[in-house]
């Protein structure tokens, strides 16, 4: 009996330790340029988190006792929609983790490059609960402001209390803000006051006029953005109390665009010698729902709430697996990082599921958005866009003798 028991512990050991050299296998990858790039930015071959990154110690039981057939406990679904920051040297990620109960969190994930190599910390982020506690959290953007704090505001979102008892679907949501000087300690702060639902909003970096500025996605419903006509500007007194008590539209919804239904503003936007640089999600309807893409826009340094230049279309779309996944056919985005030589690292999500990296340059963006052709708003103007290139194009390969 006692031989038959030490058999069994052996082999247990054994699937243990098969387990752990598999995930490492996986956190160890290195990561690749993918061939082929417009010049604007890079893709990277692998996904920089999904739900296998998830530390095994969340999800499985080892004590033989407890968990003899060695079963995954708690299930993970995805590892998506991260902030980003860059701190002590690491680009760190604050992920919004799925588990298989729907339910969302966020944990820390650290990289030494920014590209791969990303490793979660031993223990999710435990938020402090406030005076009406939400169902569910997620999608935060970091901000480091200039009053010292990291700030990260994300969505709380709440059973909607006038809906009918067999309602189980519908929801509010607000904006949940906590700040940290450490990403270690959170001080959970109250819920930004909005006469409307806010499901999207970004802390600008800098006092503008002595206040805090945000980006805001007004919006009627859970889902649909109604009346909201874009994304919003707030200035607030305080972030100890913040409430938007008055609101513009600085980037509207456009009809037959990539964000006729919703935009929403993605990180917080960088700051450079031609403007402020923006990155941003846009929706629109299709045959086969809903697709999300990314944006780029620009706006003044002397008015961060004034746009001075927003090319046409997307800047990224999903594509491959990319559309593949929990909420198909969607790129979103919430974080990015600038480093000193000015790369800049585009931390974007997949169809709800995973986590990608994209690379690209300040100067290659800002390129990018003032030099790319606006939407006319009609085929006509885009044709004519694309005759007064061709015609360029002509005269210029005609002078360097290339022929086409």
């Amino acid at each position: 009996m006692n031989t038959a028991k030490s058999l069994n512990m052996k082999s247990y050991k054994q699937r243990v330790k098969q387990l752990f050299e598999e995930q490492e296998k996986l956190l160890s990858q290195k990561n690749e340029i993918r061939k082929g790039n417009n010049g604007i930015f890079q893709r990277y071959k692998n996904p920089v988190l999904t739900a296998a990154h998830t530390p095994l110690i969340w999800r499985y039981d080892f004590d033989s006792e407890t968990n003899p057939a060695l079963l995954e406990r708690i299930g993970m679904n995805g590892a998506f929609n991260s902030g980003a920051i860059k701190w002590d040297g690491k680009y760190v990620l604050i992920v919004r983790v799925e588990g298989n109960d729907r339910k969302s969190f966020f944990a820390v994930a650290e990289s030494p490059n920014g590209v791969d190599n990303f490793r979660f910390r031993d223990y999710p982020i435990s938020l402090p609960d406030v005076e009406n506690p939400e169902t569910n959290v997620y999608d935060m953007r970091l901000t480091k402001h200039d009053d010292g704090w990291v700030y990260g505001l994300f969505c709380a979102e709440r059973k909607d209390p006038h809906a009918a008892p067999e309602d189980l679907s519908s929801a509010t949501a607000s904006c949940g803000i906590v700040r940290t000087k450490d990403l270690l300690t959170w001080e959970r702060l109250p819920d930004l006051k909005s006469k409307s639902q806010q499901r999207n909003v970004v802390l600008h970096p800098e006092f503008v006029n002595g206040k805090y500025a945000l980006y805001t996605r007004p919006q009627d419903g859970f889902i649909d953005a109604g009346s909201g006509g874009g994304i919003g500007w707030a200035l607030i007194d305080d972030m100890t109390n913040a409430e938007v008590k008055d609101e513009k539209i600085i980037n509207i919804r456009r009809y037959h665009t990539i964000k006729e239904v919703k935009n929403g503003e993605g990180p917080h936007p960088v700051k450079t010698s031609k403007g402020w640089l923006h990155l941003a999600h846009g929706v629109r309807g299709c045959a086969a729902g809903l697709r999300y893409v990314l944006y780029l826009y620009m706006t003044g340094l002397d008015d961060p709430a004034k746009v001075i230049a927003e090319p046409a279309g997307h800047f990224m779309a999903p594509e491959g697996e990319e559309r593949v996944g929990d909420v198909s056919n969607v790129l979103f985005t919430n974080g990015w990082i600038v480093d000193e030589d000015g790369t800049i690292y585009i931390y974007y999500a997949s169809s709800d599921t995973r986590m990608h990296v994209a690379t690209s340059t300040v100067d290659q963006l800002v390129d990018y958005c003032l030099n790319t052709p606006a939407d006319g708003g009609r085929s006509k103007t885009s044709v004519d866009s694309i005759i007064k290139l061709t015609d360029k194009n002509k005269e210029t390969l005609k002078k360097l003798q290339i022929s086409f």
